[in-house]
């Protein structure tokens, strides 16, 4: 083959290239697959649980604390796993909820609503921006928690 016919193969397949990124950019730009983002006291349906998020503060009442918890109520399915599908997001980290006995912790997800409270180590946190995410399956739902 020619030079010249290979350099007009090689433009063509960059303009083909340049032609199918424009296509998707354009089907991207066109999606709203936004999370949309609950009230606190707002009832949410994820998957199989149905969750409420009441509130947060530290956990023993210090705003200098480590702990934060978060006050939900919890229903829908058994599942004694089920509290790994929730996460605290900071701006910098993604934590999952400590496990274990203590006073009016979460320790599972029951079929009958319990409200109780999810605790998260944010010592290796340097933001103050939290949201809570759970999800299930092809479910997810969000709650802005206020700074603190």
């Amino acid at each position: 083959m020619k030079t010249r016919t290979l350099l007009l193969l090689a433009v063509g397949t960059a303009l083909a290239i340049l032609l199918a990124g424009g296509v998707l950019l354009f089907q991207l730009s066109s999606e709203s697959n936004a999370v949309p983002t609950f009230a606190l006291g707002d009832e949410a349906q994820v998957g199989d649980v149905t969750i409420t998020v009441f509130g947060a503060a530290p956990a023993d009442g210090d705003a200098g604390s480590d702990l934060y918890g978060v006050d939900v109520e919890l229903a829908g399915v058994d599942d004694p796993d089920g509290l790994d599908s929730i996460r605290l997001v900071t701006g910098d980290r993604s934590l999952a909820p400590l496990q274990g006995a203590a006073d009016g912790r979460c320790a599972a997800i029951t079929e009958a609503a319990v409200r109780c409270r999810l605790d998260f180590d944010t010592s290796g946190s340097e933001t103050t921006s939290r949201v809570v995410v759970m999800r299930r399956g092809d479910d997810q739902a969000n709650w802005r928690l206020p700074a603190g």
